[in-house]
C-alpha cells in the first residue's frame, strides 16, 4: 500500500492562528479578511503542541517550601518604565512590547539595555532587522555605549538561545519576534506558526535561565500586535507604545502584567537624544493647548 503523505495544507489565520482544512475570505474566528494563509506541514509538527516546551521538569512544591531569597526584580534606571512594569523586572519572565512602525519601541529598549548594562552588568541586544554595525550608529547617536552591552544580528532562535545560555546576561531584547525562526518548523519566519513556537521556546527560556526576555512585536493594520491572541496569551507583560509618528510625546501602556497593574502609563517625549521621560505629563500636554482653550491655564 502507498505510505500516506509526511506533508499536507491547512489554512492558518496570521492573526488569531484559527485553523481551517480550508481557505476562507474572512476568519470564522476574529473575522479579519484576507489573514488566512495556507501553510504546508509535517505530521509532526501537527502533533506537537504549541506550548510543549513548557511543560513542567520539576515536582510539585508546597508554597511554604519555595525560597524567593535572591529572586528580587532587576531595578530599572528609567522611573516611567520602571511603574508601568509595576516597580522593576520580574528575573525569568518574558515582556512583548509593541507599536507602530517608527513609534520608538526600538529607541526605548536599546535605552533600557544600555542603562541596564551599565548598572546591572551583561545585556544582550538581538536584532534581526539590524546590523551590529546599525545599531552601534543607533547608540552613538544616543550616546549610549556601555562595555557590558552585547549586539547580535541573528535570527535562527536555537543560535539565539544558546548565546543566551553562554552570555547568561541580566536582560535580552530580541527586535523582533516576527523575524525570528525554528529551522524544525516549515513556514516562513513570521507566519502564526512560527511566532507561536518561538515565543513558547523563549518562555521556557526564560523561565529556566531566570533571564528576563523583552520582545518587540509588530502592529497589524487593525492597531493589534500580530497573532495578539497567541503572543498575549505566552507572554507575562504586554505593554503599547502609542502615539503620533510626527508628534513628539508617546505613551507607554500595559494590557497584561501578571506581576503588577495594568492601570500605569509611562509618558515619553521623542527627542534627538532618544525617549527622555516627562516628569509632568499634565503641564506638558496643557503647555500645547492654545490660551483661552477649555482645560488650559490663563497667562
Amino acid at each position: 500500500m502507498p505510505s500516506k503523505s509526511k506533508t499536507h495544507s491547512r489554512w492558518i489565520c496570521q492573526q488569531c492562528g484559527f485553523t481551517a482544512p480550508k481557505g476562507y475570505g474572512r476568519c470564522p474566528e476574529c473575522g479579519e479578511w484576507n489573514s488566512m494563509v495556507e501553510t504546508v506541514v509535517t505530521r509532526a509538527e501537527e502533533k506537537k503542541s504549541a506550548l510543549a516546551a513548557l511543560a513542567p521538569r520539576s515536582t510539585p512544591q508546597k508554597i511554604s517550601e519555595v525560597v524567593t531569597e535572591g529572586f528580587t526584580r532587576i531595578p530599572v534606571p528609567m522611573p516611567e518604565l520602571a511603574r508601568v512594569l509595576g516597580g522593576g523586572i520580574v528575573p525569568g519572565s518574558l515582556v512583548l512590547i509593541g507599536g507602530e512602525p517608527g513609534i520608538g519601541k526600538s529607541t526605548l529598549l536599546l535605552q533600557l539595555a544600555a542603562t541596564l548594562a551599565q548598572s546591572s552588568g551583561t545585556v544582550l541586544y538581538v536584532s534581526g532587522e539590524e546590523s551590529v554595525q546599525q545599531m552601534k550608529m543607533r547608540a552613538e547617536r544616543l550616546n549610549l555605549q556601555p562595555d557590558a552591552l552585547y549586539l547580535l544580528t541573528e535570527t535562527n532562535l536555537d543560535e539565539i538561545i544558546a548565546h543566551i545560555e553562554r552570555l547568561q546576561p541580566k536582560l535580552v531584547v530580541i527586535d523582533s519576534i516576527q523575524t525570528v525562526y525554528l529551522e524544525e518548523l516549515t513556514s516562513a519566519a513570521g507566519s502564526i506558526s512560527q511566532v507561536r513556537e518561538s515565543a513558547a521556546r523563549l518562555m521556557h527560556t526564560a523561565k529556566e535561565t531566570h533571564v528576563p526576555i523583552f520582545l518587540v512585536g509588530h502592529v497589524t493594520k487593525a492597531g493589534a500586535i500580530a497573532g495578539p491572541r497567541v503572543l498575549e496569551h505566552i507572554v507575562d507583560t504586554v505593554l503599547y507604545l502609542e502615539g503620533e509618528r510626527f508628534h513628539t510625546y508617546r505613551l507607554l501602556r500595559s494590557v497584561k502584567n501578571r506581576f503588577g497593574a495594568t492601570s500605569e502609563v509611562g509618558v515619553f517625549e521623542m527627542t534627538q537624544e532618544g525617549m527622555i521621560e516627562v516628569d509632568n505629563p499634565s503641564a506638558a500636554f496643557l503647555a500645547e493647548r492654545a490660551p483661552g482653550s477649555a482645560g488650559a491655564r490663563s497667562r
